[in-house]
């Protein structure tokens, strides 16, 4: 358990996150087009999208000398209704691995990205103890 009177600091809020992609173009295509993400930021070596209230950064880890590295983590996409946004995103092309999961908390459906990113759409139906 930490101590929340000896911390140094104070979290607001989450700025970013990032996740690599080889290939900016069709990041492009797929984050703002497939997705309908809308661009904050287009660099020569990275994008930004607006994520509900976080932006997203995408960028070739090769532009700083770093190996590209897929994530298998996770990025949780909230959506109001996940079963008719998987519908929108399968007219899309998007591939879906297995069934839409029902926690008993909440819906998931999940898919990756052009590059094998895993992202997830989710709605939490049930209230948090």
């Amino acid at each position: 358990m930490i101590d929340s009177q000896h911390v140094d600091f104070v979290v607001e809020k989450v700025d970013f996150v990032s996740v690599l992609m080889q290939d900016l173009a069709r990041a492009k295509r797929f984050y703002g087009g497939t997705l309908g993400l809308p661009i904050e930021t287009e660099g020569e070596n990275d994008l930004e999208f607006t994520l509900g209230q976080v932006t997203l950064d995408v960028f070739d880890p090769a532009s700083i000398g770093r190996p590209f590295a897929r994530s298998s983590a996770g990025i949780a996409i909230r959506v109001g209704d996940v079963a008719a946004a998987r519908a929108e995103l399968e007219t899309k092309g998007v591939a879906f691995e297995g069934e839409t999961r029902d926690t008993g908390v909440c819906h998931l459906a999940f898919f990756k990205d052009p590059d094998g990113n895993q992202l997830i759409l989710h709605r939490r139906y049930a209230p948090r103890d």
